[in-house]
């Protein structure tokens, strides 16, 4: 009779609990629920600060020699009061990232095996960094380079922007592109749950990369080619990294079980 292969550890033969619909929903509303209190705790903590906030995500606008000399406009008395809040709710939401990544993660966590259950410290770590690292890129690069070009094309008009149009095209942008970055993270997550392979997602490289150019068509605010490969390109490049990602998973899957294997 061959000897059993090694249970200890083993990935192979580790039995996952199981749960019903009725279970993964109300799971599912725990961690929705307790993201949101996050989000609550952090804009509110960002109001304290709110003031430093708004000048430095004002300060693209007032940077672009276009636009020197100008303010912008607000045309309604409640208008100052909610562009406060929503830039409140955008810092908080970059504060509450990693707690938010941790709920994600937690939620998905029963249907892993117990080794990869330990990764969610480096999870939320490198999750937040993405998540932040998309923010920069479309504060820094991005929303300037998209500003700048929009307004070459005003200079024969009296401009007036409206500082909730502004700021919610600012918070467009940098939102979706810090969503954007979180593509290695995500596809990393759906390999570790078998939900995708390395040769499934080269396999389908093409269908990615129009989906791609396609939500970068929504975010980017300007029909322009050069615009939209801005916003482009940096993910592509993030779905080639998530592909790598997926193949160390499964490389360390395939070495583990040719070791639990027992000689004939």
């Amino acid at each position: 009779m061959p000897p059993k292969p090694p249970t200890t550890g083993s990935t192979s033969s580790e039995n996952l609990p199981t749960m019903g619909l009725l279970d993964h929903l109300e799971e599912l509303r725990k961690r929705l629920v307790k993201a949101l209190l996050a989000l609550v705790v952090t804009t509110a903590l960002a109001w304290t600060y709110i003031e430093e906030i708004f000048t430095f995500l004002a300060q693209p606008i007032y940077d672009v020699p276009e636009f020197a000399g100008q303010k912008l406009a607000i045309f309604g008395l409640s208008d100052g009061f909610l562009l406060y809040f929503k830039v409140g709710l955008l810092a908080g939401a970059f504060l509450a990232a990693p707690f938010i990544l941790y709920q994600v993660y937690a939620f998905v966590a029963p249907g892993l095996y117990q080794k990869e259950r330990r990764m969610a410290v480096p999870f939320v770590m490198v999750g937040t960094a993405f998540f932040i690292a998309g923010g920069l890129f479309a504060y820094y690069v991005a929303f300037p380079f998209t500003v700048t070009f929009m307004l070459q094309f005003s200079s024969q008009f009296d401009t007036v922007i409206a500082a909730d149009k502004y700021f919610g095209f600012l918070m467009m942008v940098v939102l979706g592109l810090g969503l954007m970055f979180e593509l290695p993270i995500f596809i990393f997550l759906l390999s570790v749950m078998n939900v995708v392979t390395p040769a499934f997602l080269i396999r389908h490289f093409r269908w990615a990369v129009l989906i791609i150019f396609v939500l970068a068509a929504v975010v980017t605010p300007t029909p322009d080619a050069v615009n939209l490969c801005l916003f482009a390109l940096p993910t592509v490049a993030l779905y080639v990294l998530g592909t790598a990602a997926a193949w160390v998973v499964h490389a360390r899957r395939k070495r583990a079980a040719t070791a639990n294997t027992p000689e004939p």
